[in-house]
């Protein structure tokens, strides 16, 4: 069975995954820990989009995983990019969600700039919890936020500058026509890290790709409406496991 990789996003963690893994039933989850997040804090962060996505690419060789489907997550999809691009050949189908393939995060709630210089006077855990509550469309009072919150804060500075480093020095807008894997593209209707215009690229710059628009519903929707969401995302595993091919017809607004 081909497994499914999920990769997080900055100051995010595999514990987020939980709630696709337990629904996912019957589909092989392997929720990676990039360096520096999550159970993976105390390793060396990395600085790099290319890095990290090699840094996956190697931990997968060594478990033995040699092809599988991958969903990538805010920066997590800037790696899952990444990934395609240096080992295509690996990765039988592609979701990619809320996020894009502009590092630089244009209409973003605010610069990436403007996120390090407030790390680096609010201290990490400060960061990780104002930070976190932008991804959700009730910021702190969602019911998801707290123990969103609590993974973020195991990041240390080091790796939350890293991350936002990482992010502001790629580009993956010319790879997007290389894209040959299924693609799905998901975001929230009310996402404040990416915006439309990133999403859209996405969509329309990758042959095929389909779009899953997720009504109320921030940067977090695998949290906040988890039920849709993994529904969604068994939906499109289910038609690759079956071979139907995805059209890119329409904006599917779900």
């Amino acid at each position: 069975m081909t497994p499914l990789v999920l990769i997080h996003g900055l100051m995010g963690g595999s514990r987020q995954w939980q709630g696709q893994i337990e629904a996912l039933s019957g589909v092989a989850c392997i929720a990676l820990d990039l360096p520096g997040f999550g159970e993976n804090a105390d390793v060396a962060p990395l600085s790099d989009i290319d890095g990290f996505a090699r840094w996956a690419l190697a931990t997968l060789s060594e478990r033995g995983v040699t092809q599988f489907h991958l969903l990538g997550h805010s920066m997590g999809g800037m790696v899952a990019q990444q990934m395609v691009a240096v080992a295509p050949e690996r990765v039988k189908s592609l979701v990619l969600y809320g996020t894009g393939a502009q590092g630089v995060l244009p209409g973003r709630f605010e610069t990436i700039e403007t996120s390090k210089a407030r790390a680096q006077a609010d201290g990490a855990q400060s960061t990780a919890r104002r930070i976190a509550a932008t991804w959700f469309l009730e910021r702190e009072e969602a019911p998801a936020y707290a123990s969103c919150a609590q993974i973020a804060q195991a990041s240390s500075i080091g790796a939350i500058l890293g991350g936002l480093d990482a992010m502001n020095g790629w580009s993956g807008t010319a790879h997007l026509g290389r894209i040959t894997a299924p693609t799905l593209v998901v975001c929230g209707d009310h996402d404040r890290t990416y915006s439309w215009e990133q999403t859209q690229a996405l969509w329309r710059g990758i042959a095929g790709a389909d779009l899953a628009v997720l009504p109320h519903c921030s940067h977090a929707a695998h949290l906040e409406k988890p039920a849709l969401f993994n529904a969604v995302l068994q939906g499109f595993l289910s038609d690759q496991s079956s071979g139907r091919m995805i059209s890119n017809t329409s904006r599917t607004a779900v």
